[in-house]
């Protein structure tokens, strides 16, 4: 009679509920964001070490256990194994690369035909006695091992083509992680009578929830973003005839990053933190202002060649006020674009802008896109010294711009999303 001890897996899943506990709580309130593949892989890698549970103890007790039920068991350790890797596969790619519709769909093609041969041949899997252990073989624990391994190694994949992208505080954590979940599975199906498939998953999670989900640290990311945000809200508060800026160009950074996404001209640049941090960054895009006299700032006629050239001196003033100000920031990343979306915002693509007259690629990619969303803000609203344009004529300011002062393929997304522009225009 062989035995088997299943305290593996209930260790592992008190893990796991520890986890799922930690992150309810955090996220009950609202006050963090959930990640919609984070909440579906807390359902189904709980039931697949349930199961990995139950498939170890009716495997030892063939004499006992009716075949039908001993089946369903591995049928459903053997879905809910696969559908966590798929998921996990999926949250890492949607964290550290960005998923386009298309890239979503391919990218599930081969979890769901492994799900339904599975199923299919679930009916001639094997019941084999170990030396230690009875096991479970056939054509559905091949495919599960085929498609759990083809999710890890895309894992892995995204990992090593986007190391530059990942946080150094988070890339030694991501390396353990994956290092140790990858030894469980090789053992695992190089050595099937082991059965520690739910270390693997157990592990999977828990390096996820601690680099990618960790409620602490994204706790801590939305407060550092109320005190930007609310820094930035001062400011503006000075110009009375601005009152809005601030969110309306921000709606329309973040517009163009979603637009950036689906370009594969920018896949190797933009990722979850990017994206972020240029979004985050886009509020302080005027922080210089602070230091600007309130006579120039609200002036309701035209600026003197004086005065316009004082006004001028925001965008270095924010450059400036941004390292001396968030210098103890422990992001790096968000400090250099905040920096530089503040100081270069005013850069023309023809090198005709200030502070410093850059050209082209010179200018960083995040201060062209704050200035499309700048420019279309400051046209379409109305200012202390004029009334807002008609949309179309923005619309005409920027598409006349294109080489000149804009970005070209950055102001044609733009001008491709005018649908969506218009109604952040009118809902603002």
């Amino acid at each position: 009679m062989y035995f088997y001890d299943i305290k593996l897996q209930l260790g592992c899943l008190l893990i796991i509920l520890y986890i799922v506990i930690s992150y309810l709580r955090a996220t009950s309130k609202g006050q963090i964001k959930c990640n919609k593949y984070f909440d579906a892989l807390m359902l189904t890698i709980p039931w697949a070490v349930a199961f990995d549970g139950l498939t170890a103890w009716s495997v030892n007790h063939l004499a006992t256990v009716p075949d039908g039920v001993n089946r369903i068991f591995h049928l459903m350790f053997l879905l809910f194994m696969d559908m966590s890797l798929v998921i996990a596969a999926m949250d890492v790619c949607d964290t550290i690369v960005g998923f386009t519709k298309k890239t979503k769909i391919l990218f599930c093609i081969p979890g769901a035909a492994s799900l339904i041969m599975i199923v299919v041949w679930i009916g001639k899997l094997d019941f084999i006695k170990g030396y230690m252990t009875n096991y479970s073989m056939g054509f559905s624990a091949y495919v599960c091992f085929a498609s759990v391994l083809l999710y890890y190694a895309s894992i892995i994949f995204m990992i090593i083509a986007r190391h530059k992208y990942i946080p150094k505080d988070k890339k030694l954590g991501i390396i353990s992680c994956m290092t140790i979940t990858g030894a469980a599975l090789i053992i695992q199906i190089i050595f099937p009578e082991i059965l520690i498939s739910s270390l693997a998953a157990t592990i999977l999670m828990l390096g996820i929830y601690i680099d990618f989900e960790n409620p602490a640290i994204k706790k801590l990311t939305v407060h550092n973003d109320r005190m930007v945000e609310g820094f930035a809200t001062m400011v503006e508060s000075r110009d009375n005839s601005t009152g809005g800026h601030i969110k309306r160009t921000k709606a329309y950074v973040d517009l163009i990053l979603k637009k950036m996404r689906h370009d594969k001209r920018y896949a190797k640049i933009l990722n979850k933190d990017y994206i972020t941090c240029v979004s985050n960054a886009a509020p302080l895009h005027d922080i210089g202002k602070v230091a600007t006299p309130d006579a120039i700032l609200q002036k309701p006629g035209k600026l003197t060649d004086e005065e316009y050239a004082i006004m001028k001196e925001h965008a270095a003033t924010g450059g400036d006020i941004i390292k001396n100000t968030f210098s103890n920031l422990d992001n790096p990343e968000f400090l250099q674009i905040a920096y530089e979306v503040a100081r270069y915002h005013h850069e023309r693509y023809n090198g005709k802008g200030y502070p410093e007259g850059l050209a082209g690629e010179e200018i960083p990619l995040h201060a062209r896109i704050m200035a499309i969303a700048d420019v279309f803000d400051a046209v379409s609203q109305n200012r202390c010294y004029r009334k807002a344009m008609d949309i179309d004529e923005c619309f005409a300011i920027i598409e006349n711009g294109i080489g000149k002062d804009f970005d070209p393929y950055l102001a044609k997304l733009f001008l491709d999303a005018r649908e969506e522009v218009t109604w952040l225009v009118n809902s603002n």
